[in-house]
Order: structure tokens, then C-alpha cells, then sequence
């Protein structure tokens, strides 16, 4: 196996954070009752939780903390998931939907409270807009009343009129807004989450790559290249590049690369196209933006096979143009590429694999509160036996077909793109249309009225004649 180096400290996307120094590698043998493997964000979450209820663990890093997707990308915390809430019901009904959405909730207001008592220093802005590229009322309606009344969440349903007066472009139509949503710098919200999970007991190794795990019997076994661990509990939360030693894990997520790019200062151009703070995005899943002081963040192209950042920049300056024309021509200051692991069935896999054995995967397009609620709900299962994560038993690990499914995610990822485009162009015409038809209604109507007004003063100057 080859053993990846340490990379980088990861740094915002927007603010280069200070670097620090890394963290020792596990280079004696060690004994300890929870193990996780990936120092991403839902496994710190994982190594705090249990450390404060007074396990020992250990968190093993092959590189640098959340080094991958947890420390690259827009910081939303959103309720819900990654798949609409119309499939969710589908799959596993409205009670047990409801029961799932109000984890995501309380994994969002994990994230709040940490930052509120631990971190203050890192921003919360507030909000997110789900918005529609078709003209979608009566489905707004619907999500209104599934979102807002069977699960209870907090969310507003936008008009057109008020969604352009936020977002100056004809591209979006309807939106949801979510005001209890919203953003944070994520690179800094992880640091945070390590120094709080070092403060409260555990302890984390960086390049520190795992080379098996034999999670036979009650005491199990990590190999490590300088040394091993034996656990009663491993927690495999690792993304795509977790590797051989949870071989079973890796196959069922689909690697996914986001490109994104930060802008540079835009000034009063950016806020005269978009008066919004929170974050947007849309409801193909497609963009993904927000606001950071005069630039703008955003996240569009998608591949499921790794590629330079840079080679992005040109496409994602024609997206932005393609939805803000006014925006046409911005420089980029920087772009940056999050790979994730996208499931099968779209949610993310969480619980128990075997006695002891647990899974904390599959976060991609999720939210970064979902990270936090699989981090609770797995230190809930270890240390006090908590079995709700047990309502993530449908959402089972699939494989993702391999390589064929690579081939497969990137034509259907081509498919959307352009089924959303048409779809869009269609219902931007439909507009236009019927503004047409209406003015031809007013033009008309107001014909009509100057017709009847003149046949009104012809009979009142015949009469007055007669007279």
C-alpha cells in the first residue's frame, strides 16, 4: 500500500488561516476504547463526544486534518439532506422521514451551540435559498407544507417577485428560505472542533495512514505503518480515499470532485446583483454560492475523476456570467477542488456495521450538520448504547459500480446539466411568453376602451345635434 505524505495545513477558502504546526505521528503501540479513523469533521465530532464522557481515543489521519472535503467548501449548515424530501418519504415514509430531518435539525444546532460556547471568534451568517430554475408554485406549495407543517421546521416560501429583489437574475423563479440556516468558515470551525476534541481527552495522530483493521472479536486490531492500536470500538469515518483497509466502505462511495472559485473584490457590482447574505443554491443541485465581504464563493462543476482547480476557473466564470450577466468578465482570485463521497441512494451511512464496528460516511451534498449529527449519534451508540442510529438501517452501504459507475455518475451529472437548462430555457419562455401575452391583453383591452370611449362622445355630440 502506498502510504500518502502529509499534505498541507488547510487553510479558508476566502482567509488564509495561520499555519500550524502538525500533529506527531502514532509511533507506539497503544490500547484504547474507541478508535476513529479520518479526522474530518464527522470523525472529531466522534472523538469529542466519547472524550468527554471519558473514553480514551485515538484519531488516525493518513494526512493532514480534514484535509479533504470537511476543510474545502462553502460552509452551509442546512436542515435536511442531500436528496429531495419527496424521495425520502418515498422511501422510508413521513414518520420515519420526520424522525430523520429532526436529527438533521439537531446536528445544525450541535454546530450552533459549539461555536456559541467554544469558538465565538468563527461568524455565523445566517440563512439559505433553495431556488427554482422553473417556474415551480405549486411545488413550493407542496414543500411548504411537508417542510413547514409535518416536520416542523422553520422555512419561508419566496415569490418570484422577492426572490429577483434578492438575486438580480431571470434564472430563478420560486425559492425556499431557510432562516435558521447558515454559514461558516469551515476550515476554521474544524481547528476548532480538533483543539476541543485534544482539550477534552482524545488524541490525534496525522500521518498516520491505516494498513488494516482486523475488527474480529471484542478487542480489535489497527495496523498502522510505525505502530499498532487495539480498540473495543473503531469508527471508519473516512471519505473516498479511506483505502484498502476498509475496502468494504471505500467501493460504495462514489468519488466526486467540486470545483469552485473565489472571486476577486467586486465592490458595488456584486451588491447590485445580489442583496442576499446567506447562501443559494439551486434545486438541481447544480450552483452553490454566497456572498464573502465584496467577492463572491461559488461551486458548480462536478467530475468523478480528479483534475487541477485552475483548469475550472474559465467554466465557472461562464457560469456566473451565464446565471448574473451583469457579473460577465470577474476576475478569479482562486479556485479549489472538494473531493466527497456520493452515495448510491443519496444519504449519507451511519451505525453499526458489526459489534463495534461503525460507520460515519457519506456526507457529499449532505450539509456540514449531518457530519455533526452522525458524530453524535455513533458517540451516543458507543458510550450509552443510544440505537437511533438505527434510522439510518434503509440506507444501507450499495456498491457504486466502480469504474463503470464513475462513467455512469459523470454522463448522469452531463444529463442533469442539461435536462436543467432546457427545463430552465423552457420556463424562462413561458414567461416571456405570457409578459407578451399580456401586454398584447393590456394593449387590446385598452383599444377596446379608447373604441368605446369615442363611440361614447359620437353619441353624446349626436344627441347634443338632435337636441
Amino acid at each position: 500500500m502506498t502510504i500518502p505524505p502529509a499534505e498541507a495545513p488547510v487553510h479558508a477558502l476566502w482567509d488564509d488561516l495561520p499555519a500550524t504546526e502538525p500533529r506527531a505521528a502514532l509511533t507506539l503501540d497503544r490500547d484504547v476504547e474507541v478508535c476513529v479513523v479520518g479526522a474530518g469533521l464527522a470523525g472529531l465530532t466522534v472523538a469529542r463526544e466519547a472524550a468527554r464522557a471519558g473514553m480514551s481515543v485515538a484519531v488516525l489521519e493518513g494526512r493532514r486534518i480534514g484535509w479533504a472535503a470537511s476543510g474545502c467548501n462553502l460552509g452551509s449548515v442546512l436542515p435536511g439532506y442531500g436528496v429531495p424530501v419527496n424521495d425520502l418519504i418515498a422511501r422510508v415514509g413521513v414518520a420515519h422521514a420526520r424522525e430523520l430531518w429532526m436529527l438533521a435539525e439537531a446536528g445544525g444546532d450541535y454546530i450552533r451551540e459549539t461555536i456559541a460556547q467554544d469558538a465565538p471568534e468563527i461568524a455565523m451568517v445566517p440563512g439559505a435559498l433553495e431556488v427554482s430554475t422553473t417556474d415551480a408554485g405549486e411545488r413550493l406549495i407542496r414543500w411548504l407544507q411537508i417542510i413547514g407543517g409535518e416536520f416542523g421546521t422553520e422555512v419561508e416560501g419566496w415569490q418570484i417577485e422577492r426572490v429577483r429583489e434578492a438575486l438580480k437574475t431571470r434564472r430563478y423563479f420560486h425559492a425556499l428560505h431557510f432562516p435558521r440556516a447558515f454559514q461558516i468558515d469551515s476550515a476554521r470551525y474544524l481547528r476548532a472542533l480538533a483543539a476541543l476534541a485534544e482539550e477534552a481527552g482524545a488524541q490525534i495522530f496525522e500521518g498516520t495512514p491505516v494498513v488494516s483493521i482486523d475488527a474480529a472479536g471484542i478487542r480489535k486490531r489497527i495496523v498502522t505503518p510505525s505502530a499498532n492500536l487495539r480498540a473495543a470500538h473503531i469508527v471508519l469515518a473516512g471519505n473516498v480515499h479511506i483505502g484498502t483497509s476498509a475496502e468494504r466502505l471505500a467501493t460504495t462511495l462514489m468519488p466526486v470532485w467540486r470545483y469552485g472559485a473565489l472571486t476577486e473584490p467586486l465592490g458595488d457590482l456584486l451588491h447590485e446583483a445580489i442583496t442576499y447574505r446567506g447562501s443559494v443554491h439551486d434545486d438541481d443541485g447544480i450552483d452553490h454560492f454566497r456572498v464573502v465581504g465584496d467577492r463572491l464563493l461559488w461551486a458548480s462543476p462536478e467530475t468523478t475523476w480528479e483534475n487541477k482547480p485552475e483548469r475550472f476557473a474559465r467554466a465557472i466564470r461562464r457560469r456566473i456570467a451565464t446565471v448574473f450577466p451583469q457579473l460577465a468578465g470577474v476576475a478569479i482570485a482562486r479556485t479549489f477542488a472538494s473531493p466527497f463521497g456520493q452515495t448510491v441512494h443519496g444519504m449519507p451511512q451511519i451505525g453499526e456495521l458489526r459489534q463495534g464496528l461503525w460507520v460515519a460516511s457519506g456526507f457529499g451534498r449532505q450539509g456540514l450538520n449531518t457530519s455533526a449529527m452522525a458524530g453524535r449519534l455513533i458517540a451516543d451508540g458507543v458510550v450509552n448504547g443510544d440505537d437511533r442510529w438505527r434510522l439510518f438501517s434503509p440506507f444501507e452501504l450499495v456498491w457504486a459500480g466502480g469504474r463503470a459507475g464513475r462513467i455512469a455518475g459523470q454522463f448522469a451529472d452531463g444529463l442533469t446539466r442539461s435536462r436543467s437548462a432546457a427545463a430552465g430555457a423552457l420556463a424562462r419562455w413561458r414567461e416571456r411568453a405570457a409578459a407578451r401575452e399580456l401586454l398584447r391583453e393590456e394593449r387590446r383591452s385598452a383599444r377596446i376602451a379608447a373604441a368605446q370611449a369615442r363611440t361614447a362622445r359620437a353619441a353624446q355630440h349626436f344627441d347634443a345635434d338632435r337636441r
